[in-house]
């Protein structure tokens, strides 16, 4: 195959390496790998045709579900299928451009779903704090322009990127210890100053998270309070019902990210190949889980999902 007749040398190809040190296991490994992404792959497209087939489903909430699939699938989809090439061909070469476009598409569609998020907050708290102008403050073409704002937000602060890379100068012996190009990693192959690179990303990411953490916070501040002055216990559990969802995606991404995150800091005391599989946890759990916690917690979700086969 191609992949064996790669040279090292050759400075316009990297070499993915997948799981440094557990390459006997990678076909072991590939199983949960590909299992993971096939659920996920099949929910999320699952969501989009049954509401998308349901007039009934296709309100606000049903909106932002959709939205938050179709961020998940280009997450999970860039870094999975060249990883199962790895695991199963041995086919590690990538190019400097491919390498770039996955980074790209990666942390582009991560960032989108980091505002999805967001917007699902905001929409709780109108629902809880606000319910009787829910329907005048978020409307279906209110909630799109949010959405395009997320994508456009994404797209132009992970563009430089991709593009400061592509002006570095990249050694021989380009071997990336990983399943996926990200963006440290593949600044590490450079000969040049990556000074510039490396800042930028380093802002984009506590600036973005931050931002986003901080005003879901604040909407569940807001939330939690006026939880807490409803007196009915009906009311009180029904208000929680409808956050409960929402919660449960939420630490789906942030519990990953994190564990990513502290990996990254404190790498040099983690094993290389734990470090690796818990940073495809991020981009393999969440687009499996959020289907399933909608279906779990959404009964007329699950009900039309019951109902589409029986009309195929």
């Amino acid at each position: 195959m191609a992949a064996f007749n790669l040279t090292p040398s050759d400075p316009s190809t990297f070499i993915l390496m997948g799981t440094p040190g557990m390459e006997a296991a990678h076909f072991w490994i590939s199983i949960p790998f590909s299992m993971v992404y096939i659920i996920g792959l099949l929910g999320n497209v699952m969501v989009l045709f049954v509401i998308g087939k349901e007039e009934t489903l296709q309100k606000l909430m049903y909106l932002l579900l959709c939205m938050l699939a179709l961020t998940d699938i280009p997450m999970s989809t860039s870094v999975v299928p060249k990883a199962l090439c790895i695991f199963w061909f041995n086919l590690k070469g990538i190019t400097v451009g491919g390498c770039l476009t996955q980074l790209f598409l990666l942390h582009a569609s991560a960032m989108t779903h980091s505002a999805v998020l967001v917007t699902m907050a905001f929409d709780r708290y109108v629902a809880i704090c606000n319910p009787l102008r829910y329907a005048t403050i978020l409307t279906n073409s209110r909630i799109a322009k949010l959405g395009l704002v997320g994508l456009t937000r994404a797209v132009l602060l992970i563009l430089p990127v991709p593009l400061l890379l592509s002006r570095q100068p990249f050694c021989a012996n380009c071997f990336i210890p990983h399943t996926y190009c990200e963006h440290m990693a593949v600044s590490k192959m450079s000969c040049g100053d990556t000074t510039l690179n490396r800042t930028y990303g380093l802002v984009i990411i506590f600036v973005v998270t931050g931002l986003d953490l901080t005003l879901i916070a604040l909407s569940y501040g807001q939330i939690t309070r006026a939880i807490l002055q409803i007196s009915s216990k009906k009311a009180h559990q029904k208000a929680l019902d409808t956050c409960t969802a929402h919660i449960s995606v939420m630490l789906t991404s942030c519990i990953p990210f994190l564990f990513t995150t502290i990996t990254h800091w404190f790498g040099h005391v983690i094993a290389p190949h734990l470090h690796i599989i818990l940073a495809n946890l991020y981009f393999l759990l969440p687009p499996m889980l959020n289907p399933i916690i909608y279906g779990v917690k959404t009964k007329e979700f699950r009900d039309k999902v019951g109902k589409c086969p029986c009309r195929i």
